[in-house]
Formats: C-alpha cells, sequence, structure tokens
C-alpha cells in the first residue's frame, strides 16, 4: 500500500514537471500563499517547484506512510509545534547553512538545525475600541474577574492556543500557568467556537470586548476592502501587545524542514535559503501579513500600522517540548 501511495505521488509529481532541475514541496500553506514565492524562486534560478498541498497533520502522516520512496524534498508547516512533531517523527534530516544561520535568528529555528522558521506570526491581545474597563498588558491580565464573559477565544485543540500556554510555562510554574488558565476560562464570553476570525467578528457584533488573534487573521480582513462586514469588523478592533515590559508577546513561525530521504536534497536546501532572503521575506509580509524573521526587512503598511513591538525571545523548540504538558494544563482547567 505504501509502494502504491508513493508511486502516485511520484506520477502526480513527475506530471507536474517533467524537468531534472527541480524540488518537491508538501505544503500546509494555501497555494494561493505561497505560490508568488514559488514562482520567484523558479524565475531566479530555473528549479521547478512540484506541490502536494493538505492539512499539516494528513501531510505528515502521508510523508511517513511513502517513507524510503517518498517523493517530498520539503515540507513547509505552520507553528512550531507542528515542527517539532514532525522532527520527533524523524522525517527531517539536518541542514548546515550560513545562509540560513545568518538570516534567521538563533530562537525561530531548531537547535539541531531540523527546521528553520521563515515567517514569524504574532499572537497578541486585541480589544474593540469600546474598550473593556480595566487597563490590559499583560496575558496575565485576561484573568482579572472584571473582564468576566468579556472574552472570545478558540478552543484547547488549536495548536496556536496549545503554543501560548507552553510559552507561559516557559516562563512559569505548571501550578501558575493551570492558575492563569484557569482565570481565562471563567472570562470566557461563551464556549470557544471558530476560528480567529470568527473571534474578531464576534467582538464588533458585542459578544465580548477582548481577543487573542493571530495578526495575519486581522491583516486579512483589512486588506479585503470587497468583504465590507469583514473590514468593519477588523476596522473596530485596537492590537495591544502584551508583556512588553518583561517577556514579550507571544510569537511563533510557519517554517520548512528538508525531509530526510529527498531526492533533490540541494535544490530544497536552495528554496529555504530562498525563503529567507530578502526578496521572499518581503513578499511573505505583503502576501500573507506576517512579520519576516530576517531583520531589517520592510513591513507591510498594515503591519506597520500597529508600530514595533517586544517579541518573546524564547527559543521556539520549547513550544514543541511543552505542548504536551500545556495540553494537560488546558484539559485540567477545563478549557474546551
Amino acid at each position: 500500500m505504501k509502494t502504491i501511495l508513493a508511486l502516485t505521488t511520484a506520477l502526480l509529481l513527475s506530471a507536474c514537471s517533467p524537468q531534472n532541475a527541480e524540488v518537491n514541496l508538501y505544503s500546509a500553506r494555501k497555494e494561493a500563499l505561497i505560490k508568488p514565492l514559488l514562482d520567484a524562486f523558479t524565475a531566479e534560478t530555473g528549479i521547478t517547484v512540484n506541490i502536494i498541498s493538505g492539512k499539516d497533520d494528513a501531510l505528515l502522516e502521508r510523508i511517513k506512510s511513502e517513507g524510503l520512496n517518498s517523493p517530498a524534498d520539503l515540507l513547509i508547516t505552520t507553528d512550531a509545534g507542528r515542527l517539532h512533531r514532525a522532527k520527533q517523527a524523524g522525517i527531517f534530516t539536518a541542514v548546515d547553512s550560513a545562509i540560513l544561520k545568518q538570516n534567521i535568528p538563533a530562537n525561530y529555528r531548531d537547535s539541531d538545525d531540523a527546521w528553520f522558521g521563515l515567517s514569524v506570526r504574532a499572537r497578541p491581545i486585541m480589544v474593540t475600541n469600546a474598550k473593556p474597563n480595566i487597563e490590559i498588558s499583560r496575558y496575565e491580565d485576561l484573568t482579572n474577574p472584571a473582564l468576566q464573559q468579556q472574552i472570545c477565544i478558540r478552543s484547547s485543540d488549536n495548536i496556536y492556543n496549545q503554543s501560548l500556554v507552553a510559552s507561559m510555562l516557559a516562563a512559569s510554574t505548571n501550578t501558575e500557568v493551570e492558575g492563569w488558565v484557569s482565570g481565562l476560562v471563567a472570562n470566557f464570553a461563551r464556549p470557544p467556537q471558530g476560528g480567529d476570525r470568527d473571534q474578531i467578528r464576534a467582538a464588533a457584533a458585542g459578544q465580548c470586548s477582548v481577543v487573542v488573534a493571530n495578526t495575519y487573521y486581522l491583516a486579512n480582513m483589512l486588506a479585503d476592502k470587497a468583504n465590507q462586514a469583514d473590514f468593519n469588523a477588523a476596522s473596530a478592533m485596537t492590537v495591544i501587545w502584551p508583556n512588553q515590559q518583561d517577556r514579550g508577546t507571544h510569537v511563533n513561525v510557519s517554517g520548512a524542514g528538508l525531509i530526510n530521504t529527498a531526492p533533490n536534497k540541494e535544490n530544497g536546501i536552495k528554496l529555504i535559503e530562498f525563503l529567507a532572503s530578502d526578496t521572499a521575506q518581503k513578499m511573505y509580509a505583503d502576501v500573507n501579513f506576517e512579520y519576516p524573521v530576517k531583520e531589517g526587512v520592510e513591513l507591510n503598511p498594515i503591519l506597520a500600522s500597529w508600530g514595533p513591538f517586544k517579541a518573546d525571545a524564547l527559543s521556539l523548540d520549547m513550544l514543541g517540548k511543552n505542548n504536551a504538558d500545556a495540553v494537560k494544563v488546558m484539559d485540567r482547567a477545563g478549557w474546551k
């Protein structure tokens, strides 16, 4: 069965490109978001990129199922927690690249060079323009009883929230974080439901006044003026950068790893290096509304409008290492 699956995939990728200068990419990013970057890579290098798109966990399982016969060269996925899972599954091989070490800060790449962050995804607090009646400057403030029935956030099975809690476990004790999660749950305006955009829409509709969400969702809603309802909802929100006087705002990454059975290893490394270049980093900001991992890259105007912020400098390795404990803490605190 594994052989048939691998053969089918190889034929599909072969049909996409008969050329030898190619790289086979398994991508959990929406093709419309990443295609412009891949086209720019092909234009610069002449190397064709064959894409298999899918859900994050499904692609990981597919590579594991294909085994030694997998045609995959690279896996691109979101969240350091998922990248850690892929590393633990043994599908990545280390890449020793001076370009990647120069362009990507150490805390945004794996300590064993198994994966590399390519874009930064901030998860701050957002409040409606009719702000709550207390000052919010830290994630810890979200447990204030004055915010009872005021907070909208998605469920605990979402890895973005798991990584947020994992980052807090790196900064505090399990007991302290469990107390924080319990206080947060006590202030929920409604049972967790939907994605980050849904939390923003709920706030704009008056169901809550405080949201925890990734900024690129807000930016996409502001940029899509054809969707007037979403534009209006996003326009009603103010971004608060938490914990600026201590550890900084929680951030995560999308990233890539080279598959240990990659048939086109050199081309795969060239693609990761390109995605960490000035050209691609600027495109990440303009197409995906994510922050660049490389310093000195110009921000998209929407991102720049929210001002500079101090990001948590935690090594993102810890998000994966703390994930299991984070899930247990959330379960015990009743975060559905």
